[in-house]
């Protein structure tokens, strides 16, 4: 087996991919998150379409984003439970980004094309992150879905959240070692 590049490489920041699911402050500042944005403008996007933004929370925004969480569970019929939990999601982390696909009406690029190119974005601003030091998850759940969360956001119809990142310091060493890359003759057909 070939081995695999020191994580501070580009290919060995890929083989050490791993997600992150304890951060703390300090998150990306503002000059970073510039950083990170700017490589996921970077993902394959046919025709330059640029089909998804980013909501960003971080102090008083991840209060607010928690009040949109919690409003949308009360109006969604979520458990008692789950309604008091969604404010406190948010705090898990520092920096929230909600990445949403926002489709551009285009001949040649198809809907889900479009979508994909949203969900790349996803992992490039993980990447991109974990790149200056900070860890992330991606995470998706009902809010994903939720058109009532997406109306307390202010997304139109159209648009769909393809996922939450929450960026920050890693909490615990071991977040930051990597387990072995599995064998990849699980995966591989040769057609």
């Amino acid at each position: 087996m070939t081995p695999i590049p020191a994580a501070d490489s580009a290919l060995g920041l890929l083989l050490n991919r791993r997600s992150c699911h304890s951060v703390r402050a300090p998150g990306p500042n503002d000059a970073e998150l510039e950083l990170i944005l700017r490589a996921a403008l970077r993902v394959p996007d046919f025709q330059r379409l640029r089909p998804y933004r980013f909501l960003a929370a971080r102090d008083d925004g991840l209060d607010r984003l928690g009040r949109a969480m919690q409003r949308a569970a009360v109006a969604a019929g979520r458990s008692e439970a789950e309604i008091a939990r969604t404010p406190r999601m948010p705090h898990r982390a520092p920096l929230v980004i909600t990445v949403v696909a926002s489709p551009r009406p285009n001949t040649l690029v198809p809907l889900f094309d479009q979508q994909l190119c949203a969900a790349c974005s996803v992992l490039t601003l993980q990447l991109a992150a974990r790149a200056l030091g900070y860890g992330g998850l991606w995470r998706s759940g009902w809010l994903m879905y939720d058109r009532g969360f997406h109306r307390e956001l202010g997304l139109g119809e159209d648009e769909q959240i393809v996922g939450f990142l929450y960026l920050g310091t890693p909490q615990r060493a071991e977040e930051t070692t990597h387990e072995a890359v599995p064998d990849t003759h699980d995966v591989l057909r040769w057609i």
